[in-house]
């Protein structure tokens, strides 16, 4: 009733199950053969019955004992299984509970009604009217015997007194005739010594006939005819032990006296004897009704004990039919136990992520059948989910590969959401932008501060490209794409206030997100725009350099040939014309100078320089009287990386420029200071003016080459510095100082490097 937890062995022996209860279902079997043998011979044999009734009771009292102990250590079993609340104990016992009552319940009820018929039937076989049956049936038969043997008796009788006058010489012809008058089978006449005078029939043939006793002789000379029945006993025993129709033995044999006609006393009497047959069918009836009844008789005497031997066997067939089904439904349960063990073991294996192939039945019902389509799942199973970490990990792999690349992008790549809300950003678009972007994720664009004209322009291209090209369907992507450059001077409020040009794409992402790239373009411009001028001011230089010098010879040669020759007005005119050429053209020359420095400037040497001791060297070939120049260097400053000759020319041009801008004002000073960075890994140069500041649209375009307010500048200055700059990899800053919201002077400030 009980089942074990599925082992190893059983699972890969399942065989050893199948055998065990095979070999339970023969042995079954054979006590059913039992209890079926008893019952055959209860009724066929009681002489064999009743000698191994003893032997067949005590074996079947041994085995329901045996069964009654398994089935008890079984229980025993389940109860434990449901006390650790194992798994299948509950379904066990529901299963052998089921079984129980279906073995036993309609056992009792057909125990029940067996008892009852067995009872009333026994009784029944002892009734007064089959007692009074049989006895009648006894008596028919013997007065049906004694009815035809006397009346063959008379007929024998008829038949001696017809051979009262027949000689002895004549008599066996005699003899025969009377044997085929009354179909005897056999006929003797006998002297009165004891010699057999003639024969008829079987009896011819005997060398020694049997002689009659003299007593048989005596009874005969007394009641002049003698009768006898023979064979009925042996029949009988022959009906017995065969159980057929018995053999022709049964015979009636008359014997009768022949008496002599005359009185003489040398007459002597003769004996005359016939024997026959009696039918067999009637010996038969006689001898069945006379066995019935003596059956009758041993049976009523015995009956309690009859009863006692049917209600015992009865009783043996339900206890065992019960503890067989029981047994039955332990080995059965077990058999249903093992394949739901498996499969519960293996819904626990897979439930804590144990894909491991996983073991089936190999038996063809069901249950096997669940087993083996589990084992088939869980195999699909792990080959999905290998499948599924392959694709995960080339997914991880992309993903990182992908976010690598993105990481060391040099443009700037932000995902927004439906709402216009940062959903990914990359490094790049910090750098950029300038702007700690991920502390801003999930938060719309326009709200990150300095970003908001940004935000705008982005989102109007969007909506722009929306309504181009209708709204993006959800999971669709539309091919679509926008461009659109952004630029901010220098001096602009937020990030870009060194001025920035930024060019971005936009394009619709699945799930009406949008993807924005974008790059800082400001060097690629600036450049642009450098060589560009460089390569206006190499053309210049060359066609106007040129004509410069034989202008300049020419107006001398003039003066020279014409001095002295000219009355005083026309050599005063004269003088003058020729000195304004040469000015014009001396003017001319310098110009075409900066255009060949801007276009010719050197690639920079970087060396250790001392920022401090260069602006020193620089100042002190300026006239200070007009415009003072005052100077705040800090002794902390450390060597910077730079070109000397490069510096000096930049400091140069600084200087220059904010004396220019403050003209012979008064009571004003250019101030050139140089500070230390709060890391210490930059140096920065700058030089304040109090003049009238810069305007907007100098402050946006100022590094640009031609750009100035002098009414004689060339607007080359600020444009070589920043190409200098530039080439230093330090940054340049152009700015206004305000003092109660008006603008006392502009600065400019510049950041080297430290040299290494």
């Amino acid at each position: 009733m009980n089942a074990a937890p599925v082992s190893g062995s059983e699972r890969t022996h399942p065989g050893r199950r199948r055998w065990a209860a095979a070999a339970a279902l023969a042995f079954m079997a054979g006590l059913a053969l039992v209890l079926l043998f008893m019952l055959t011979t209860a009724t066929d044999n009681r002489a064999l019955y009743e000698t191994n009734y003893t032997r067949l009771l005590v074996l079947n009292i041994a085995v329901a004992l045996f069964l009654a102990g398994v089935i008890v250590w079984a229980v025993v079993r389940l109860i434990l299984r449901l006390r650790r609340k194992k798994f299948g104990s509950q379904l066990l016992a529901k299963i052998a509970v089921i079984f129980a009552l279906v073995g036993f319940v309609p056992g009792a009820l057909i125990y029940g009604v067996s008892y009852q018929f067995v009872s009333r039937s026994i009784e029944s076989w002892f009734d007064v009217r089959v007692e009074n049956a049989l006895n009648a049936g006894v008596s028919l038969g013997r007065t049906a015997l004694e009815t035809l043997a006397g009346d063959f008796s008379g007929k024998v009788r008829s038949a001696s007194n017809a051979l009262a006058n027949v000689p002895n010489s004549s008599a066996t012809l005699a003899v025969e005739r009377l044997r085929e008058q009354l179909s005897a089978a056999d006929v003797q006449l006998w002297g009165a010594s004891g010699r057999l005078l003639a024969s008829a029939g079987d009896s011819r043939f005997a060398l020694r006939p049997e002689k009659p006793s003299s007593a048989l002789l005596k009874s005969i000379r007394n009641d002049r005819v003698v009768v006898f029945t023979e064979g009925l006993e042996e029949s009988g025993d022959a009906l017995r032990a065969v159980g057929a129709q018995p053999p022709p033995l049964a015979r009636i044999r008359v014997w009768a006296l022949v008496v002599p006609p005359g009185f003489g006393l040398s007459d002597e009497p003769r004996y005359l004897q016939v024997v026959q047959m009696l039918p067999s069918a009637l010996v038969a009836d006689a001898l069945a009704v006379q066995q019935a009844n003596r059956e009758y008789q041993e049976r009523a005497l015995a009956r309690d004990g009859l009863r006692r031997m049917y209600i015992g066997t009865l009783t043996l067939a339900l206890f065992l039919s019960v503890f067989a089904s029981v047994l039955l439904a332990a080995v059965l349960g077990n058999q249903l136990i093992r394949p739901l063990l498996l499969l519960a073991e293996g819904v626990r294996d897979v439930a804590r992520g144990d894909l491991t192939p996983k073991l089936a039945m190999a038996t063809r019902d069901e249950l096997g059948g669940l087993t083996r389509a589990f084992a088939d799942m869980t195999q699909q199973l792990a080959d999905a989910r290998s499948a599924v970490d392959h694709s995960m990990a080339q997914v991880d792999a992309a993903r990182a590969n992908l976010q690598t690349i993105l990481d060391n992008l040099t443009a700037g790549v932000v995902v927004l959401d439906d709402g216009g809300r940062i959903d990914a950003i990359n490094p790049g678009a910090t750098r950029i932008l300038r702007t700690p972007l991920a502390a801003y994720l999930h938060q719309p664009l326009v709200d990150v501060p300095g970003l908001s004209v940004l935000a705008q322009g982005v989102l109007a291209q969007f909506d722009q490209l929306g309504a181009d090209q209708g709204t993006p369907l959800q999971g669709d992507m539309q091919l679509g794409v926008w461009q659109q450059s952004f630029e901010w001077g220098t001096g602009a409020e937020g990030p870009f206030q060194d001025g920035i040009t930024i060019v971005a794409r936009g394009a619709w992402l699945p799930e009406n997100k949008r993807l924005l790239v974008f790059d800082d373009v400001s060097e690629v411009v600036s450049a642009q725009r450098a060589k560009a001028w460089g390569e206006v001011a190499r053309r210049l230089a060359h066609e106007i350099k040129n004509p410069l010098t034989p202008i300049q010879l020419s107006a001398e040669r003039l003066a020279m040939k014409l001095d002295g020759k000219l009355d005083v007005p026309g050599q005063a005119l004269l003088t003058k014309s020729v000195k304004t050429i040469v000015d014009q053209v001396d003017a001319m020359k310098r110009l075409v100078n900066e255009f060949r420095d801007y276009a010719r400037l050197p690639a920079a040497v970087l060396v250790p320089v001392d920022l401090n001791a260069t602006v020193l060297d620089v100042l002190a070939l300026y006239d200070r009287t007009v415009v003072p120049v005052r100077c705040d260097l800090s002794p902390d400053c450390p060597l910077i990386a730079g070109d000397a000759q490069q510096i000096r020319q930049v400091i140069h041009n600084l200087v220059q420029n904010a004396q220019d801008a403050m003209g012979s004002a008064t009571g004003g000073e250019v101030l050139v200071k140089t500070r230390r960075s709060a890391t210490g890994q930059r140096v920065r140069l700058t030089v304040v003016d109090q003049g009238p500041g810069f305007a907007d649209n100098i402050l946006k375009r100022a590094f640009e080459p031609y750009v100035t307010t002098k009414a004689r500048g060339t607007g080359l200055g600020l444009a070589v510095v920043k190409k200098i700059v530039d080439e230093h990899g330090a940054r340049i800053e152009l700015s206004n100082h305000s003092l109660d919201g008006q603008v006392t002077g502009g600065q400019v400030a510049v950041s080297f490097a430290v040299a290494n």
